[in-house]
Parts: structure tokens; sequence; C-alpha cells
């Protein structure tokens, strides 16, 4: 998984375009939009190429265009095609494959004209919740089935981060006028998947609230200078890989004993982890919420 992916299977195809595999292989039989090549055991394997070509194929199908149609078109010609409809229609399905699309070319270009089209009608809060949030999910589903690799993972979630940052700086500049909360976003050690405490960042500073942003992989004792400061502290995190399953309850007693001894600092939690968490048992100044909507139901 350190390399790019230069080979897929056909259930690889499948997973990324939407297409199921026995509309692929009708298509290559019947108009021959794709060439596999196969293995020494006579299985399908397709090029890089062959998936670019076909996730630009779904969108224009997706869009209404009949399959004996985009079989006419010149292959060298479909990108162009594609970019001109992303630049037309900007809606939430066209917008998700063209960005799965700009992921796999890493092309920065197409990511950014999609993300253009949609901004024309568009904040970018409507953007990451309809747009960006069922991408990302999407994206996890296809990095467990070992679908894309590494490289593409982070390709466009950093240019996503960069949406975010530069969205955030946009109203960091605004006084809080929330005075009730002071936030302390962080993620524990070792854990890096800052994307959710980003977007939730923003959120509570749309609504008005100071937050002091820490960021990836902050140790608990490197926390305690912040009580010095504020009152009505709430640290914030997001454990999406860590703490693991297992040492969730440790973490808990650490914060406790490390930040809360009294119960004075408030601890919430989201992220994919928290699932394992025991709710009912958790002390009344921590609280795991299952979503960013859920939290910001309680502000």
């Amino acid at each position: 998984m350190n390399n790019v992916k230069k080979f897929f299977s056909i259930r690889d195809l499948e997973n990324l375009s939407g297409i199921k595999a026995h509309t692929i292989r009708i298509w290559e039989k019947r108009y021959n939009l794709l060439t596999p090549e196969r293995t020494s055991t006579n299985i399908r394997t397709y090029s890089l190429a062959s998936l670019q070509k076909l996730l630009n194929i779904t969108l224009l199908y997706n869009s209404g265009y009949k399959i004996s149609k985009i079989a006419k078109i010149p292959e060298v010609e479909l990108p162009g095609v594609v970019r001109e409809l992303v630049a037309q229609n900007s809606t939430k399905n066209h917008a998700i494959n063209a960005f799965k699309l700009s992921m796999i070319n890493f092309d920065l270009s197409l990511f950014q004209k999609t993300y253009n089209s949609l901004l024309a009608d568009r904040s970018f809060r409507e953007i990451f919740w309809e747009v960006f949030i069922p991408l990302l999910t999407e994206l996890g589903l296809l990095w467990q089935t070992d679908t894309i690799s590494p490289s593409h993972e982070h390709f466009v979630t950093n240019l996503i981060k960069q949406k975010i940052y530069t969205s955030t700086e946009k109203i960091q500049a605004v006084e809080p006028t929330r005075q009730d909360k002071v936030f302390a976003l962080f993620l524990p050690e070792n854990e890096i998947h800052e994307i959710g405490l980003l977007f939730i960042n923003y959120e509570l500073l749309l609504r008005g609230y100071k937050t002091i942003y820490l960021g990836q992989s902050m140790p608990l004792e490197s926390l305690t200078d912040l009580e010095k400061y504020y009152q009505n502290l709430h640290f914030l995190s997001y454990f999406t890989v860590i703490p693991t399953k297992d040492g969730l309850e440790q973490y808990i007693q650490d914060f406790n004993t490390i930040l809360s001894p009294a119960g004075s600092s408030k601890l919430w939690i989201l992220g994919r982890q928290t699932e394992y968490l025991r709710k009912k048992k958790l002390p009344e100044h921590i609280r795991a919420f299952e979503s960013v909507e859920h939290l910001a139901a309680a502000l």
C-alpha cells in the first residue's frame, strides 16, 4: 500500500464508479469501451488509464448521456467533454464523481474547477455538508476495500483541508460573541486524521465561540497550561483511530487524573472510536457525540 496503485480488479472499478461489474463487462463486449488485460489465471485486470476512462464515462452516463453516444466520443476528447459538463453542472453526484476523478488522476485543476462551480451557488459550509462529507465517507470505504492507495487519499484530503483553512481564516478576524464556553480542540497522541476536527473548529467559530486550535497528536500533559488561562474550558477531541477500542477507558481515566480531577474541565469527543464507549457510564463533565450535527445541537 506504499505505492500508487496501477492495476485494478473489476470489483475495484465497480467500487469506484458505482457501475456494476456485469454492466462493465457488457460495455466492454458491446462497445469496446475498455480493454482489460488478463493474468496468468485468466482474471481481468485494468490499468489506471482504464479506470480514468471509466470514471469519465460514468460521469457522462450519470448525466444522461446514452452509452451508445459516449462510445462514439474519441478517447482523447473524453476529458474535455467531462470538464465542460462539470463547469455547467454542479449537482452533488456529479461533483462527487468529478472529485473522485481528480483524485485518481491527481488532477488539481479538475478539483479546483469542480469546487468553484459548486461555490457559485453554495456556501463553503453547504459544500462541506452536501458534498465533502459523503465524499469522505466513500473514500473511507474505498480505503477499507484496498481500492485506493494512500497517495490518492492524501492528495484529495489535503485539498479539502486547504478549503477548510481558507474558509476558517475568513471568520477568525471576527471577535467571539459567545462567552459561555471556550473550546480547546486537539487530537490524541498519534492521531493524525484532522479533517473532522478542523471542520468542527470552523463550525464553532461560525457560531461565535472562542477556539484554541492545537491540532494533531497532543499529549494530555501538554494541555494543562490552558486551565490557568480560561474558565469554563471545554476540551474537544476527535477519535478516528486513536485511542483504540481497548485504550478508551484508560484515556478517559488519564484525562480525569491529569486535567480534570475535580471535573472542572469538560471533555467533548466525537469520532468513530466513540461507538465503543459506554456512554451511560461517562462522568457528567465528559460527553460523547454521535456526529457534528449532534454536537451542534448541544451548543
